[in-house]
C-alpha cells in the first residue's frame, strides 16, 4: 500500500503574455500546507478510483498514461481538495495518481516525467514544481516557436516550465479565503486567453520589475511587508489583472476587505476565487480568519483557512 499528500498551491501571477522576446508564459506561486488530496494506492487488475474526488476521471486517465499492458491501481481518495477555485487541484490530482503508479510498479520516473506523461504544466511550472520541492517559485515559462499560442496548461502540451527560483517561503500565517463559487476552467480559461493575450509589453516589463526587485528580495530577506506591497502591486497589472476583472464582486470586495483588516497583501489565486493574505502574527491572523468567514457568510457564502507554506513538497511513503 502506498500513500500520498499532495499539496494545493497559490498562484499569484502568471509573467509575460506578450511573447515579443520569444517566451511566454512563467509564473510565481507558493506551495500550501492545506489543503490536500490524500491518498492511497494498490496493485490491482484493473484501474479504479474511490472516495470523494472531484477528478476521478482525470486520475483514472493519469495512471493509465504511465501503467503498462496487463498492470492495474486501486486508487482511494481520502482527503480532496476544492476543484476549479485556484489552488491547482487538477495537477495534484493527476500528479497523484501517477505518482502511486510510479511508485507501486518502481518505474523510476521524476515528477517532471510523470507530469509529461500527463499532460501538466503545459503553462505553468508551479503545480508541478510544488509537486516536486514546495516553497516559493518561480518559472522561466517557455519558447514561443515552441508552445505556438497563448493557452492555459489543460489546453497545451508544452512541458512543464523550468523553475527559476526556488525559496522557502518565511513561517508567516496565511489566511485563505475560498467563496463558494467556482474561478473560470476548461473551454472559459481558452476563451479569455485568446481574448485578453496578448497584453501589453509594458505591463508585462512591470510584472517583470515587480518580482525581481520586490518580491524576491522581500522573500530572501523575510520581509512580509514589501512582500505583501508586491502581492498588492501584482492585482493591478498584466494577466492578473485581467483574472481580478472577470471575478464577481464578492471576491473583488473579499480582498479589499483583507486589505483594510491587515493582511500584508491581499490576491487572488489563479483564475480564483481563492483569496489569500499573509500575517505574521498569530493572534492577529486568527482574528482577521474569523473576520473573513463572517464576510463570506454575509455575502455568498465560503470557507476560511488559517495554513502555512509548505516548503518540502508531496509525502510519499509506504503504509
Amino acid at each position: 500500500m502506498i500513500k500520498i499528500r499532495s499539496p494545493s498551491r497559490l498562484h499569484l501571477s502568471l509573467i509575460d503574455l506578450n511573447a515579443e522576446i520569444g517566451r511566454i508564459d512563467g509564473g510565481v506561486g507558493i506551495t500550501l500546507d492545506h489543503p490536500n488530496i490524500v491518498l492511497s494506492a494498490e496493485k490491482a487488475d484493473g484501474v479504479e478510483v474511490t472516495g470523494n474526488c472531484s477528478f476521478a476521471d482525470r486520475m483514472v486517465e493519469a495512471a493509465k498514461a504511465v501503467l503498462s499492458v496487463g498492470e492495474g491501481v486501486l486508487i482511494h481518495v481520502e482527503e480532496d481538495m476544492p476543484a476549479h477555485v485556484g489552488l491547482g487541484s487538477g495537477t495534484q490530482s493527476a500528479l497523484s495518481a501517477a505518482a502511486a503508479v510510479n511508485e507501486l510498479y518502481g518505474l523510476g520516473l521524476t515528477v517532471r516525467e510523470l507530469a509529461i506523461a500527463v499532460g501538466r504544466g503545459g503553462t505553468s511550472g508551479i503545480g508541478v514544481a510544488s509537486f516536486e520541492s514546495g516553497g516559493f517559485l518561480v518559472d522561466v515559462g517557455h519558447k514561443f516557436s515552441e508552445k505556438g499560442s497563448f493557452s492555459p496548461s489543460s489546453a497545451s502540451k508544452a512541458a512543464p516550465a523550468p523553475v527559476v527560483f526556488r525559496h522557502d517561503l518565511p513561517d508567516w500565517d496565511i489566511i485563505l479565503a475560498i467563496p463558494d463559487s467556482v474561478g473560470a476552467h476548461d473551454s472559459q480559461e481558452v476563451d479569455i486567453f485568446k481574448t485578453e493575450c496578448p497584453i501589453p509589453l509594458s505591463e508585462v516589463q512591470e510584472v517583470c520589475h515587480v518580482v525581481l526587485m520586490k518580491m524576491l528580495p522581500a522573500i530572501l530577506e523575510g520581509d512580509i511587508e514589501n512582500f505583501g506591497f508586491a502581492v498588492d502591486h501584482l492585482q493591478n497589472v498584466g494577466f492578473k489583472k485581467r483574472e481580478v476583472a472577470l471575478q464577481s464582486r464578492q471576491v473583488r470586495d473579499l480582498m479589499e476587505f483583507m486589505q483594510d483588516l491587515g493582511t500584508c497583501g491581499a490576491g487572488m489565486s489563479s483564475f480564483g476565487p481563492a483569496v489569500f493574505g499573509f500575517i505574521d502574527n498569530r493572534n492577529m491572523a486568527e482574528q482577521i480568519r474569523d473576520e473573513v468567514q463572517h464576510f463570506l457568510d454575509e455575502t455568498g457564502g465560503g470557507t476560511v483557512v488559517l495554513t502555512k507554506a509548505n516548503n518540502s513538497g508531496a509525502m510519499v511513503w509506504k503504509d
